[in-house]
């Protein structure tokens, strides 16, 4: 077991416990008033709501599950590398819904602001997502790099 000692990384761990029990109405205790998801749809408002709005889409409707594989906390940032379990149950990658489960890496950052989350940013490959699904081809591997197999 690992012993996270910052505030960062308390609250983030903390998001990720509320994520896996389904309560993301807990957030609200580890996020600011104002805290901003920088990969959030458009038109969410900031703060709780809308982090609980994105986190409830994905438990809900997308069906994620986190596998973490690494956190690393230095002062106010956090950041957390784990593949998202989930099934493709909606066009919102501008493609009809295949219902097909997929893996998907990712990448959080978090910012904090004393012992609560301020800022989010999410790097995830949906390309990836569109290949398992069926919705794009596999990607060819250039004739240079085939060479070296």
């Amino acid at each position: 077991m690992r012993l996270y000692t910052t505030p960062a990384a308390r609250a983030a761990l903390g998001v990720l416990e509320a994520f896996e029990t389904g309560e993301p109405e807990r957030v609200r205790d580890l996020v600011t008033a104002d805290f901003v998801d920088h990969g959030a749809p458009p038109g969410l408002p900031p703060g709780p709501d809308g982090y609980i709005a994105v986190l409830r889409f994905l438990i809900d409707v997308m069906r994620i599950r986190y596998e973490v594989h690494d956190v690393v906390s230095a002062g106010d940032l956090v950041a957390i590398r784990a593949t998202a379990h989930g099934v493709h149950a909606t066009d919102h990658l501008g493609v009809p819904a295949t219902g097909k489960p997929y893996v998907m890496h990712t990448m959080h950052l978090y910012r904090a602001e004393g012992d609560r989350l301020a800022e989010h940013w999410g790097v995830r490959d949906e390309h990836s997502v569109l290949v398992q699904v069926g919705v794009l081809p596999a990607p060819v591997l250039p004739p240079a790099l085939a060479a070296l197999r």
